[in-house]
């Protein structure tokens, strides 16, 4: 599966400042694998609501996000189904199509207006199998994520709803400032009518 071309342009070190200071968080990537990785970005803007990822659809984009913050999910017998949320340094993509070449499972969407730097899911494929700094920061958000859906489905099995808020919010604060309330309460498996008693409380 072959990903369209992005428009030609130039990402600066100072442009990606802060996404950059988020991938050394988990892993010390150097100036020079950072600069690989910039030669295949460009700059977008997304309005509140848009659809970045969609099922059933390969679109061929991975973002960086720089500004604003993500949800994804799933729909399961007409409800949508929050499954994470993505702020200010995080990577959004489709799993499916990054690494089997097949159609995304899931929906992506703005929470708020974003700003991220793009780059095809070709060339990201390419560049964290082919730069060894950049495999392992890859590596390193995916233990961090897979501990995340860990952490959250034992919470989910053992802790009563107000815990599970409680936990969600000391890990995830600003998600919790700026997300909808039936986003989260979706996230953690109860109702909106619960968690907000809860958050009024």
């Amino acid at each position: 599966m072959t990903s369209s071309a992005l428009p030609t342009t130039t990402v600066s070190a100072e442009d990606f400042a802060e996404v950059a200071v988020g991938m050394r968080q988990a892993w010390p990537v150097s100036d020079s694998a950072l600069a690989e990785l910039r030669a295949c970005l460009a700059p977008c803007r997304f309005r509140k609501r848009h659809l970045l990822i969609r099922e059933g659809a390969a679109l061929g984009k991975a973002y960086f996000l720089n500004r604003g913050m993500t949800r994804s999910y799933w729909i399961v017998d007409g409800q949508e189904v929050t499954t994470s949320f993505s702020t200010e340094g995080g990577l959004v993509f489709s799993m499916d199509e990054l690494y089997y070449g097949l159609a995304s499972q899931e929906y992506v969407e703005t929470v708020e207006p974003v700003e991220a730097f793009a780059i095809t899911v070709d060339d990201l494929r390419r560049l964290t199998c082919g730069n060894l700094e950049l495999t392992n920061w890859m590596r390193v958000i995916h233990q961090n994520e897979y501990r995340r859906i860990h952490r959250s489905h034992k919470e989910q099995l053992t802790l009563p709803a107000r815990e599970r808020y409680e936990a969600f919010a000391a890990q995830f604060p600003s998600v919790c400032r700026r997300a909808r309330l039936t986003d989260i309460a979706s996230y953690l498996g109860i109702t909106s009518s619960t968690l907000s008693r809860i958050r009024a409380k």
